[in-house]
């Protein structure tokens, strides 16, 4: 087989992953072996490959590599997610761009346009996957949308509202007036803002008196149906039962007395504006006040806000500061900083609003789930930290809002058949929807055309909470042959970002519908940040391409880069050299090989250098083997890569094929090639998962193998005694080399000059590696002598005292020269440097860092010149 001596990473990448797919090695199906499973987070339908992508794909790439290698049935559920938010705003904008509102389609002639939209644009993210190596079971690739998908959605809607868990209500929620639907609290970031704190005055009904009133927010002052004093403030005591009229609008409204007002804050006096504030509703409810709710669905003002209607509430905002002005109606602004609740998704600031909304109740369901993380460990969070933020998340939990005012996504299974707020019945199907409401009414006259659905949509991530389970058939067959085989999947691999949005969900939904954990272990990434400690977004354009990155390093070297440092939880500071890097120890590998492949196999005897030298390499692959086992056992994937990195590097490359490397132009014999070959496929195995396509390349170029063969589905190296002693003997050894050159250096003995050598061995180290030593030093004779040596060149590791004869090994004349001119140099500079000293204005005047570095100068040069003066003496 022809070997090529150049490495073509994009023509390797593309043979090996069509040779890959070719061979169904991705594919799995249940049989008798042990199953390893990973459902991947489905990016969005509507995205591309980026640098947090690239790194958690990597590092699940890795994990069902190495399960391939350690012989289990590996699974890997590639799909994607049909993220109504996003991909309604796409479609809407592309509808837009083509003059046409989506508010003018019907339900049915938007989801048209949105499933040509996906069917367009979706899905490139996975083929993008690809290229990074990623091999993902793509015959099972799911999407939230697929029909099987939806279907097990709706059924679990109609269960949870048939145990009494989801119920419709009239709340305050969040409403996002971009993309004019609610989201959970979870989807809301609050974000610190500077603002003003703006003092209005309310005139007190029938009298001239003014109570002055701070907001944050003076253009809901539309909304307002009270104002609240406490009962024990006595400054205002004489107000109760009397009324306040509005700015602007003169709305005459009551002062009513609660407790909730902290009397020490602010004016002590509190506008109450039940329609947009979440701690007013609850105030209003108390006290039965009106509610007003001033803002349109995209949060301009509607009718009540009179001369403003139709205009935005921050353009408001400004318009109305100046108009109370005016009037003498805002007595002073302050800056003021507050926290302000804005889009997960669209980054628009959240508008409290009252809407009828599904929840589902989450109390008694999170139980299961706290107990699995926090109590009996049937799930663990790697790194451990986490438990914190779950635990925060999970003893606070709310009920969760689940529907979305969207219309991609699956429908709310539930039919109205009247006027009534209640006149409604849920079921998976119209027809079975027909049925309950014949029976709730009694009429058995009613068809389906009395019957509208619910407009609004489920939250996206109500689909992909059941996502282990859904991808399987779990929900509509819980007894299926995959889902028994599969299920409880092993590892998940997500960022801490959405451990409460996703992770914590799809452990509820995993006990409340499979009574067990939907995963074993959760490996949380950090997030990829520039040198700068910033987040890698669009916007700051510090993100590179990540496609480019590949086609620049090769898929391999950005896998091993993004891995080199990226501890789990811990943010990953990414620097396009650690892909160079990652590239580079490719082509260590690859330079390695073909060193081997030069070399010419003879049946000649095995040289004791040889031998010793790969009994030790055995026995420091195996060491690290075990490092290697444990830092994956507890997810720190990116020690196993330097682990590994430095084992190949430094180990194999830059030692042992050394010690085993004929002499030029002379063979090696046949035991010795046949025992680096094997070792050579052992390290392909332990590097393969970070680095599939040079190592399969190689793997393949090593000898003729059958698609059986193949490295993807090789065994990972089984464990060997390890002879420590050894592994320690050529600590040693390595030391004692690297003496030996460092004089062949400093003193230019060439390397092809054989040298003599003694030792005066006070370590009492054992000879096993005295034959390594004789060949990687070159000596032509290797001694032991218990008095050191005069008249020659000398080292020493630790006790232990070497000397190299210099009669023979060096130019002695040319030595002497050498040294006599370093000797006059430095005494030269010692003069100027006392002469500098001496002067008592320099020593007086000159900071004292300055003076401390010239004493040192001095200190180091007489060092200096005892040193040449000695090696001086020996050499005549």
């Amino acid at each position: 087989m022809s070997i090529p001596t150049k490495y073509s990473a994009s023509t390797v990448e593309r043979k090996w992953y069509n040779y890959w797919m070719e061979h169904n090695y991705f594919h799995s199906v249940p049989d008798e072996r042990e199953p390893y499973t990973i459902v991947i987070p489905p990016p969005n339908v509507t995205g591309v490959l980026h640098m947090g992508h690239m790194l958690n794909n990597t590092i699940q790439d890795v994990l069902i590599r190495r399960a391939r290698l350690q012989g289990k049935n590996a699974c890997w559920v590639p799909g994607t997610d049909h993220a109504s938010i996003a991909t309604e705003a796409k479609v809407a904008a592309k509808l837009k761009a083509q003059g046409i509102d989506k508010n003018d389609l019907t339900r049915e002639e938007f989801l048209k346009h949105a499933w040509e939209w996906t069917e367009e644009y979706g899905g490139v993210i996975l083929e993008q996957l690809k290229k990074l190596g990623c091999s993902c079971d793509w015959d099972r690739t799911k999407f939230t949308m697929d029909d099987d998908m939806s279907e097990a959605v709706i059924k679990v809607f109609v269960d949870l509202y048939n145990k009494g868990l989801i119920y419709r209500g009239y709340r305050m929620v969040n409403w996002d007036p971009e993309a004019k639907t609610t989201l959970s609290d979870e989807e809301v970031i609050h974000v610190e803002q500077q603002g003003l704190l703006y003092y209005l005055e309310y005139k007190v009904e029938g009298s001239d008196e003014k109570l002055t009133i701070a907001t944050t927010r003076p253009e809901t002052i539309f909304g307002d149906t009270a104002i609240c004093i406490n009962p024990n403030d006595k400054r205002f005591s004489h107000l109760k039962g009397k009324r306040a009229i509005v700015p602007i609008c003169g709305r005459v409204i009551p002062i009513i007395e609660d407790d909730y007002v902290d009397i020490e804050f602010g004016t002590g006096c509190l506008k109450v504006t039940p329609a947009h504030d979440e701690n007013d509703k609850v105030l209003g409810d108390k006290h039965n006040l009106e509610v007003v709710d001033i803002f349109n669905e995209d949060a301009s003002l509607n009718s009540f806000g009179m001369h403003y209607e139709g205009q935005d509430r921050f353009v408001v905002r400004k318009a109305i500061a100046k108009e109370l002005e005016t009037k003498g109606l805002l007595v002073k602004t302050e800056n003021h900083i507050n926290k302000v609740g804005t889009s997960e998704r669209t980054k628009a600031v959240i508008e409290p609003r009252l809407s009828d909304q599904w929840f589902l109740k989450m109390g008694d369901l999170a139980k299961p789930a706290i107990d699995a993380v926090l109590k009996n460990g049937e799930v663990k969070l790697f790194p451990k930290k986490f438990e914190n933020t779950y635990r925060h998340w999970m003893e606070n939990i709310r009920d969760w809002n689940i529907s979305r005012q969207l219309r991609w996504g699956q429908q709310i299974p539930a039919f109205y058949y009247g006027d009534g707020k209640e006149d409604f019945v849920v079921a998976e199907t119209i027809d079975a929807a027909l049925e309950l409401a014949k029976e709730k009414t009694n009429n058995q006259q009613l068809t389906t055309n009395d019957l509208s659905q619910d407009t609004d949509a489920l939250d996206t991530w109500f689909s992909s909470w059941l996502w282990p389970m859904s991808v399987f058939d779990g929900i509509r067959n819980p007894e299926n042959e995959d889902i028994k085989y599969y299920y409880p999947t092993n590892d998940l691999v997500t960022g801490p970002d959405i451990l409460f949005f996703w992770v914590a969900r799809m452990i509820i939904a995993g006990y409340e519908y499979k009574n067990e954990r939907p995963f074993q272990n959760v490996y949380l990434t950090g997030l990829v940040r520039d040198k700068q400690r910033r987040k890698m977004s669009k916007s700051l354009g510090n993100s590179p391409d990540a496609l480019q990155l590949i086609e620049t390093y090769s898929a391999d070297g950005v896998r091993v880069g993004l891995l080199l440092s990226s501890a789990a939880g811990n943010d990953l500071m990414f620097d396009e050299a650690l892909c160079q890097q990652g590239r580079g120890f490719g082509n260590k590998i690859w330079n390695a090989f073909q060193l081997t492949n030069l070399w010419d196999v003879a049946d000649i005897e095995q040289p004791n250098s040889s031998k010793i030298a790969l009994e030790w390499y055995e026995s420091k692959f195996q060491a690290a083997l075990v490092d290697i086992e444990d830092h994956f056992s507890k997810y720190r994937l990116s020690d196993a890569l330097m682990t590994i990195y430095k084992l190949i590097y430094d180990d194999f490359c830059g030692w042992m094929l050394e010690m085993v490397k004929p002499a030029y132009q002379q063979p090696i014999d046949a035991v010795t090639y046949k025992k680096v070959m094997s070792i050579f496929e052992d390290n392909l195995k332990i590097v393969h998962p970070f680095m599939p396509f040079i190592t399969e390349d190689i793997w393949q170029y090593i000898k003729e193998r059958s698609p059986e063969d193949a490295l993807i589905i090789a065994r990972w190296p089984e464990t060997k005694p390890i002879k420590a002693h050894l592994v320690s003997e050529f600590d040693f050894a390595s030391e004692v080399i690297s003496g030996i050159r460092n004089i062949r250096k400093q003193k230019n003995i060439a390397f092809k000059d054989a040298i003599a050598f003694s030792v005066v061995n006070n370590e009492n180290v054992n000879t096993t590696f005295d034959d390594v030593i004789s060949k990687l030093g070159n000596l032509d004779s290797f001694n032991y002598i218990n008095e050191p040596l005069e008249g020659a060149l000398t080292f020493r590791v630790k006790s232990n005292e070497y000397f190299i004869p210099m009669e023979g090994s060096i130019d002695v004349e040319a030595e002497i020269k050498k040294l006599t001119e370093e000797l006059n140099y430095t005494e030269g500079f010692l003069k100027s440097v006392q002469k500098k000293l001496s002067n008592e204005r320099f020593v007086a005047g000159a900071p004292e860092q300055v003076v401390a570095s010239e004493k040192k100068k001095e200190a180091d040069a007489l060092a200096k010149i005892e040193t040449l003066k000695s090696s001086l003496a020996s050499l005549k």
